[in-house]
């Protein structure tokens, strides 16, 4: 046998060898799960308990008054909030018809100019687009009128969260806000107060954000 034909008959054997290995599987048909409204809220509030958020469910505007409660029992000297969004709206008339302790402080200057003043507030306040019951995670979309330091920089971050708008995932989540046809640049997934496990592989609280989430589900 020459040398080229032996060479022909090992290169045709490796050939068909590779051809039979192309074989690809099919993915498993998946879909993402779904709850009820109901058992989608409970599930959310049970997940966001579970890693250390506070989670506060009213009905209406009945978080303006609850919040009050809290800030006052916390002494907390100062809220930032962004002025021009319906959550703003309802703080400025909650506070102009009760005086409070608390100084409400609104995010109506440049990123650079409020920096410094932002570090001094001891918490923020933001509206979402939703939640997340099987991530446990808030959605935030940062606004001119609520940049993402307001809820990064606060050692306490107060979220507003609409029943309504509480998912079962993120793929429904996607799908429901229409994320194929105009995706944030720039969405947050908020889940629990800022934690890392880098020190000594101790679990630490507020080392990269807030130490404190507190959550109102608004029905």
């Amino acid at each position: 046998m020459s040398r080229s034909s032996a060479r022909s008959r090992i290169l045709s054997r490796l050939y068909k060898n590779a051809e039979a290995a192309a074989y690809t599987p099919e993915a498993p048909t998946w879909s993402p799960p779904a709850l009820s409204p109901a058992k989608r809220i409970n599930r959310f509030v049970e997940l966001m308990e579970a890693v250390r958020s506070e989670v506060y469910r009213v009905k209406g505007d009945e978080w303006a008054p609850a919040l009050r409660k809290i800030l006052r029992t916390r002494e907390i000297a100062t809220l930032a909030y962004g002025q021009g969004t319906w959550c703003g709206d309802i703080l400025e008339k909650s506070w102009e018809e009760k005086a409070h302790p608390t100084d409400l402080i609104p995010w109506t200057q440049d990123v650079e100019e409020f920096r410094d003043e932002l570090f001094d507030i001891n918490a923020g306040i933001t509206t979402t687009m939703g939640g997340i019951a099987e991530a446990a995670a808030l959605i935030l979309w940062p606004t001119p009128q609520e940049p993402r330091l307001l809820s990064l920089v606060p050692p306490v971050h107060i979220a507003l969260v609409k029943a309504k708008e509480i998912f079962t995932s993120f793929p429904e989540a996607i799908k429901k806000l229409n994320w194929s046809k105009k995706a944030p640049t720039n969405s947050l997934l908020i889940s629990g107060p800022s934690k890392t496990a880098d020190i000594e592989l101790i679990l630490q609280f507020g080392v990269h954000g807030p130490t404190d989430l507190i959550v109102f589900v608004i029905d």
